[in-house]
């Protein structure tokens, strides 16, 4: 009977209603009690039990043991097991009879219905309930709960933000449901209360059993210019900059980075252990303490520069261990201005260990001790009188510098750059890069000092001026400078004569620009030899009285002068024997 209730044709049901009276009263009578009893519980808002008849890619078909099936969206089924044809499935009446006379189900608001009541429990009561990461939607991540949807904000989701929540999807957590409206079916859950109440009762464990010099495992939260704070598992600490490593570094990320497991070492903390100072270097031993041993004086060692000043170079030996290179230090003979003209930072270079101060935690390195000192044999290598040959490296008011061999100048001053000519600047004979072959003079290894003459790859010329030009020797030669105490003569090339105003004209002249010219040419007499002071003294007047003048001349003992007197007395001396 309640096969061909629930599929019989349309004369059937309208026989039931009375419409078709094809049969007795009794047996319609009988037939509307048989349907109306199929009819007890099936009503709109109510869950019922269903059977599953059919599905295709939209809909699933649903006994209900109704007049008609039911219809629930396919995709109410989240779980592809589920869809069994004869499978059971309790269902929620959304409708008795839609537009195409079906009755309207629902497996989400049934499932909704049955765990209503636990939810809510769990809302009143703040029962931490578990659930599934299913997907992410714009705002947060849809949550399985009881087998329904809850939402989780982005804001709720841990206690910091979370870089990727695709990677959470599929995961097991806890939620406190901080929001429920039953009517929306609208559930918000928090796994964030959730962390924060774990966090708070960890706070309280660590903050009861935190003492100085402990070793604790934390995960860093948030990286600073100064540091990185480490959660150390409900309380926080700071890792500053200079507790990270015995070695340099320039910001905190070089040595961590956020989310990374840390093992650290509390080093203090204030009286209510509101800032807690970690370090992560002093778990391991001081580097300096094995300095001496390792790098002992006159040893060489390798490292990389880690920074420049204007005095030197610092060196890396190790980590936390590092040597200065003096600019003093970087070259035997390079005139060093700045250490960026020897090293970079970046280069690895090679050094010899100078001096050690472990209570200062410095040591001293050199650069140019690892090449022998070229100034050491320089006094063997270049022999006084040796000749040379370099090129004018620079010029000076006082001489010019001469590249002997690389690193390694010699200086040709003023005075030895000309046997004749008063030379008053270097310029005047050398330009710098210019070759020049010169001599020897002196090597000073202590002052790394050499001194060079031009002039000496010549013939001192004053050296026959006595024989050239004997006393008593008259000569006609131009005037080349004009002086107030005389006059300056031209004999040859790099040989002058100077005349005295005395010795210029009978009659007394102020000056010699009354009555000489430049270029004039004049008739003088040599009445004097200097030749260590390179003097040739003339005079114009009559050389009679010229001798009379020079005969009672006196000199000191150390006068290496010739003059006219002494021919005179030495004549005279010879006629009276």
């Amino acid at each position: 009977m309640s096969q061909l209730l629930l599929y019989g044709t349309e004369a059937d049901l309208l026989e039931i209603e009375g419409k078709v009276s094809t049969r007795s009263p009794e047996e319609a009578e009988a037939l509307l009690n048989a349907y109306s009893a199929t009819l007890e519980g099936v009503e709109e808002g109510k869950i019922v039990a269903g059977t599953i008849l059919d599905y295709n890619e939209s809909e699933v078909i649903v006994d209900i043991s109704f007049k008609s099936e039911g219809v629930i969206p396919r995709h109410e089924f989240k779980n592809p097991d589920e869809l069994v044809k004869g499978a059971h499935v309790d269902v929620y009446i959304e409708q008795i009879e839609g537009d195409d006379g079906q009755i309207i189900l629902s497996k989400q608001r049934a499932d909704f219905m049955k765990v209503w009541e636990r939810i809510r429990d769990a809302y009143e009561t703040g029962e931490v309930v578990e659930g599934t990461l299913l997907r992410r939607i714009k705002g947060g991540i849809v949550v399985d709960l009881f087998g329904i949807e809850a939402f989780l904000p982005g804001s709720q989701i841990d206690l910091r933000q979370i870089p990727d929540m695709d990677a959470l999807i599929g995961q097991n957590m806890g939620f406190r449901v901080i929001k429920v409206h039953k009517s929306r079916r609208n559930i918000v859950v928090s796994r964030r209360i959730v962390l924060e109440e774990e966090r708070s009762r960890l706070r309280d464990q660590i903050i009861d059993t935190l003492e100085r010099g402990q070793v604790r495992d934390g995960v860093v939260k948030n990286i600073t210019d100064f540091g990185a704070f480490i959660d150390l598992g409900g309380v926080d600490g700071l890792l500053h900059i200079t507790d990270m490593t015995w070695g340099r570094i320039q910001h905190p990320s070089e040595m961590v980075h956020i989310g990374q497991k840390l093992t650290v070492k509390v080093l203090d903390f204030n009286d209510r252990k509101e800032r807690i100072s970690l370090g992560l270097k002093q778990l391991q031993e001081h580097p300096w303490k094995t300095v001496a041993s390792k790098y002992p004086e006159q040893s060489r060692v390798s490292g990389k520069i880690v920074s420049i000043t204007d005095y030197g170079a610092f060196m890396e030996l190790e980590q936390g261990v590092e040597g200065l290179i003096h600019i003093s230090e970087m070259s035997w003979t390079q005139h060093v201005k700045h250490p960026s003209q020897v090293v970079k930072v970046g280069d690895t270079v090679e050094a010899v260990v100078l001096r050690i101060d472990t209570e200062s935690e410095k040591i001293s390195l050199g650069l140019k001790q690892i090449e022998p000192d070229p100034w050491s044999t320089i006094e063997n290598d270049l022999p006084i009188n040796t000749v040379i040959t370099g090129v004018v490296r620079n010029l000076a008011p006082f001489g010019a510098f001469v590249e002997i061999k690389e690193g390694i100048d010699g200086l040709i001053h003023v005075s030895d750059m000309s046997w004749t000519k008063k030379v008053n600047h270097p310029s005047e004979v050398l330009q710098k890069g210019d070759t020049v072959t010169c001599m020897v003079l002196s090597v000073d290894k202590e002052k790394r000092r050499i001194s060079l003459s031009l002039k000496a790859m010549g013939e001192d010329p004053w050296k026959v001026v006595p024989n050239k030009y004997p006393l008593g020797k008259q000569v006609e030669s131009p005037i080349v400078r004009l002086l107030d105490r005389g006059v300056v003569l031209e004999l040859e090339e790099g040989i002058e004569g100077f005349v005295p105003l005395s010795k210029l004209t009978e009659e007394p002249i102020r000056v010699p620009s009354e009555s000489f010219r430049v270029g004039q040419s004049i008739k003088a007499t040599v009445v004097e030899h200097d030749v260590e002071s390179r003097k040739l003294t003339l005079s114009c007047i009559d050389s009679s009285s010229d001798w009379r003048a020079y005969v009672g001349q006196t000199r000191s003992a150390d006068d290496n002068r010739t003059t006219l007197g002494d021919v005179f007395r030495a004549a005279q001396q010879a006629q009276n024997q």
